[in-house]
């Protein structure tokens, strides 16, 4: 077997691994960001899974000085500084490195290319294929040797790539590799700050090489080339030969490759369990280290009880937020976000070696007496145990209670589900009682298992996993990685009772009652102890409020709507995706008509190929990080203005993603014992405090396109009696702005009931109303949904198709005419830098980490997240206060008519004709005054009536 050495350019990848992630972030429960140690951790995996190196090193920079800093005092000068995150990651990374065993190499005075560069040409001569791991395109020039490759690992799902001389040669258009050091010296490098010649690119680098073939020759015959770039050249041979210099990696660094430091050996896996403990990486170490790991069985992992006391402090004299909330005291950002502190219990507790007393409740006179027991308690914790993971489709196993920590009991239930109901009807005195409060993780799935058996719990509930999410609504926050974190405990996992595949396709009916047991006890017992640990956070970040009228109500809301589901036309269904898979078919035929080949039309690159290399569309066509022409929507919206073939590799792509996604696997969701889909409601996964749903994902149901529209014409009322109500908020999230920002000319707009596009347009353009026209409104549209979410001038001009200068001249009318949600924004930019978040009008909050951070990049994320997220969270929690009032109501009223659906600012009715006249008026006026707006900015909503969801909408 060849022997292959791989030599990784850390800092390269780490920061790619970063930056792939930044966008939705790994958050440990602690709040620690993982994107840079998950990221490498990945492609450090893959690449020994996969290429099975025999030799394998990672190497680093360090920070001392090289000789090209001292040569150029700029060198890499105009580098930004490295996210924070980023730096924190280098020390878990560097044990990640270690815990695989593999050596780290840097030398001071040399940079990792540099080390990479002489390693790499000392092996290759000792007959060693030798792979550089790095995105960076300079060490191309290192592949003169002929046993040297460059490794670019795949990009966000993208292919690897290895790239020989030759490649390199044709990505620069050069003849030889060796020619790198000389266009680098030509064209320079902006991102470390190697000047070369002003004015001169890459192509006209690559030209003046194809006639000079070096830098030095350019150079000398400077006087031979004709007019400016002549000049050019003559002014800058400095410049360029410092700059070759600069880029020249140095081969002959003070490092030896000595062939048994560099041979893979066995891992470490002890460290590889601390580390991947720590950062809780439970899937990724599974997979990496099998059975051996388990994620909490470092002693790494902190007991964290008493809560947040980073968040304590006394407040400043009523210090108020934005909204006139009550804020605590001034605190660092880091140190707002607050995280469990140590204390003194002994680690790694489980069921072997934590005391504890689990009762099996087998008899109905255990049962009666049991009842009795809880009846005189005020907190309960209940948890059940069930056949399926669908609740919707689930038989009961057994149930489990707790009310004091160490002690549960666990009700076993009939396989025989007649038995179930009498066992349940003992304790339906319990469930009655309106004086208890119920306890549970993930409460929504018991509540909706019990609801089919026709039984609901009449008190209030506290949800663990709620407490969570208000609590780190960025955090993860199963009841495994809770446990760890809170109370340093492992409970039992599903997997040891039914085997790997988990409670997915395993039957707890096959497993013994004393394993149950002690399983389902301890579940309800843990789940108990993480309320009194979770409970102090509520209080310290002060988002009680946001916990208790809003997230746990809803609870019981979204369970009924779950419960109830939707009615689908299968009929309908059948037929439109009949209809897609022709016009699908006649749009692929245009296409390969139009392109004179056929051609797999679902492949980016073949696609890619086709359009830019033989068809020739755009002579500028970027490419992606994989070497592949860029082929999404985006870049394909653009070109189909001026050709007809990419709107019809857009309307194929539309419509075989409609018939997959939605018209085709409708159906397959359709409850066998109801008839209609059930979707799932998540509360605790969108940071804004916006629900997602899935099976079907209703958020994602395209209204956009008329094809799109055409899927809504699937849901239907349950039968001739029904109808269905769609009722939308209008504009709400524009209103929100007007509201929290004060701005006068908006909020009279609303309060006028004057179109607010149009109104913004006439202020811009400087125009009457009435003389608006349809691309000024169109345009002031785009500025007022952009502006917010932190669009600008470029944004602007790609979106509208004009230029920056325009884009820019709009933006600054917008914020002379409109200067309160200038202020607002600015102000509220402000706050979360002295506080470390934002919060809405019923105070959730959304925690910034990077707010302050030296990144611009990570922290002009951070910015517009302060900016919008009051705004998209104050519109998620007034719509989710609107289905708490409207679901009391339509209780209050015995009305049969349900709430079925929740779309971003839209609610669905399944409603009964003859309660139409009632149940109108009511939705209407719970939704304008589930919250309302400061400044007297009114709130409104519309509602449509029809036989389907389109209809209605």
């Amino acid at each position: 077997m060849a022997k292959k050495l791989f030599l990784l350019d850390a800092l390269a990848l780490i920061y790619r691994a970063y930056y792939a992630l930044i966008r939705n972030p790994r958050i440990t429960s602690k709040g620690r960001n993982t994107n840079a140690q998950f990221g490498f951790t990945n492609t450090l995996y893959d690449l020994i899974n996969k290429e099975k190196p025999t030799h394998l090193a990672v190497c680093f920079d360090t920070h001392a000085p090289t000789e090209r800093h001292t040569e150029f005092v700029e060198y890499k000068a105009n580098r930004q500084e490295a996210p924070e995150d980023l730096l924190d990651s280098l020390d878990d990374i560097k044990k990640i490195i270690k815990g695989f065993n593999i050596p780290v190499v840097e030398v001071d005075g040399y940079e990792a290319d540099d080390v990479i560069g002489t390693l790499a040409w000392q092996a290759a001569d000792q007959g060693y294929e030798v792979y550089m791991v790095t995105p960076d395109k300079d060490y191309g020039q290192l592949l003169i040797h002929k046993n040297v490759f460059i490794y670019k690992p795949g990009y966000q799902g993208g292919d690897v790539e290895i790239l020989d001389a030759q490649k390199v040669c044709d990505k620069w258009s050069i003849e030889r590799v060796e020619q790198v050091v000389d266009i680098l010296g030509l064209m320079g490098d902006a991102v470390d700050n190697i000047p070369g010649i002003p004015g001169v690119g890459e192509k006209t680098a690559a030209k003046l090489l194809k006639e000079y073939s070096t830098l030095e020759n350019v150079i000398a015959n400077a006087d031979n080339i004709k007019g400016a770039l002549g000049e050019k050249v003559r002014n800058g041979k400095e410049s360029a030969l410092l700059s070759k210099k600069l880029a020249t990696i140095i081969t002959d660094a003070p490092v030896q490759f000595h062939e048994e430091d560099y041979k893979i050996k066995e891992w470490n896996k002890v460290d590889l369990i601390e580390v991947f403990t720590e950062l809780e990486f439970k899937t990724l170490g599974k997979r990496i280290l099998g059975d051996e790991f388990n994620v909490f069985q470092s002693t790494t992992v902190a007991v964290q009880t008493e809560m947040f006391a980073a968040t304590t402090e006394p407040k400043e004299n009523g210090q108020k937020d934005l909204f006139g909330n009550d804020v605590p005291a001034k605190t660092p950002a880091k140190a707002a976000v607050a995280e469990p502190v140590e204390s003194g219990f002994n680690a790694d507790k489980n069921i072997n070696n934590t005391p504890h007393e689990y009762i099996l409740v087998d008899t109905d006179e255990k049962a009666k007496d049991l009842v009795q027991k809880l009846l005189k308690e005020k907190e309960i914790c209940f948890d059940t145990e069930t056949t399926n993971i669908d609740a919707n489709d689930a038989e009961l196993v057994g149930m489990s209670f707790s009310y004091k920590p160490f002690e549960a009991y666990y009700v076993p239930a009939p396989a025989d589900q007649e038995k179930t109901k009498q066992l349940l009807e003992i304790f339906k005195p319990l469930f009655d009682s309106t004086e208890t409060t119920w306890i549970g993780q993930n409460l929504k799935y018991d509540l909706l298992v019990l609801k089919w058996y026709g039984i609901e719990l009449a008190g209030n509930i506290y949800d663990t996993m709620l407490a969570h999410y208000v609590i780190e609504p960025e955090g993860r926050r199963s009841m495994d990685l809770l446990s760890a974190q809170y109370l340093n405990y492992e409970p039992v996992h599903i997997e040891e009772l039914i085997g790997k595949k988990g409670k997915a396709q395993g039957n707890m009916r096959d497993v013994e009652v004393e394993k149950i047991k002690d399983y389902a006890a301890e579940d309800a017992d843990i789940t108990l102890q993480l309320k009194y640990a979770l409970q102090p956070g509520l209080k310290a970040k002060e988002v009680e409020k946001v916990f208790y009228e809003v997230e746990n109500p809803l609870v019981k809301v979204l369970t009924d709507m779950e419960f109830e589901g939707v009615r689908i036309d299968e009929g309908f269904l059948k037929e439109y995706s009949r209809i897609l898979e022709s016009d699908a078919s006649d749009a692929e035929q245009n296409v390969y008509a139009g392109a004179g080949v056929k051609f797999n039309l679902a492949s980016p690159k073949q696609l890619g190929e086709v359009l830019f290399e033989k068809l020739k569309l755009d002579p500028k066509a970027k490419k992606t990080k994989t070497g592949q022409y860029a082929t999404g929507e985006d870049v394909l919206l653009k070109l189909a203005q001026t050709n007809p073939i990419v709107d019809d590799i857009l309307t194929f792509r539309e419509l075989t993603k409609l018939k997959s996604t939605y018209v085709d696997a409708l159906p397959l969701m359709i409850n066998r014992k109801t008839g209609r889909v059930h979707t799932s409601y998540a509360q605790a996964v969108a940071v804004t405090g916006r629900l997602s749903s899935n099976n079907p994902n209703l958020q994602n149901i395209p209204i956009r396109t008329e094809r799109g529209k055409e899927i809504r014409k699937a849901f239907i009322p349950r039968n001739s009696d029904h109808v269905l109500i769609s009722a939308d908020y209008s504009q709400i999230e524009l209103r929100i702005v007007a509201a929290i920002s004060g701005d006068p000319n908006m909020c009279e707009a609303f309060k006028q009931g004057i179109d607010i596009h149009t109104a913004t347009a006439a202020k811009v353009y400087g125009v009457e109303p009435g003389e608006v026209t349809k691309e000024q409104r169109y345009k002031a549209k785009s500025v007022n949904f952009g502006i917010i979410y932190g669009q600008g001038a470029f944004g602007l001009a790609d979106n509208l198709g004009i230029s920056r200068t325009e884009a820019k001249e709009i933006i600054d009318n917008y914020k002379k005419e409109f200067i309160g949600i200038t202020k607002y924004m600015d102000n509220t930019t402000n706050f979360a830098r002295e506080h470390g978040y934002v919060q809405t009008l019923m105070g959730r909050k959304r925690w910034l980490r990077d707010i302050n951070s030296s990144n611009f990049t990570v922290r002009g994320f951070a910015e517009r997240n302060a900016i919008n997220s009051p705004i998209q969270g104050t519109a998620a929690d007034m719509i989710k206060l609107a289905m708490i009032k409207i679901h009391e109501a339509i209780k209050k009223e015995k009305l049969q008519s349900r709430m079925i659906l929740q779309v971003h600012d839209e609610l669905v009715f399944d409603v009964v004709k003859s309660e139409l006249d009632i149940i109108q008026p009511l939705i209407l006026e719970n939704m304008k005054i589930a919250l309302p707006l400061p400044n007297d900015v009114p709130v409104e909503a519309e509602v449509g009536v029809g036989d389907s969801w389109l209809a209605a909408h």
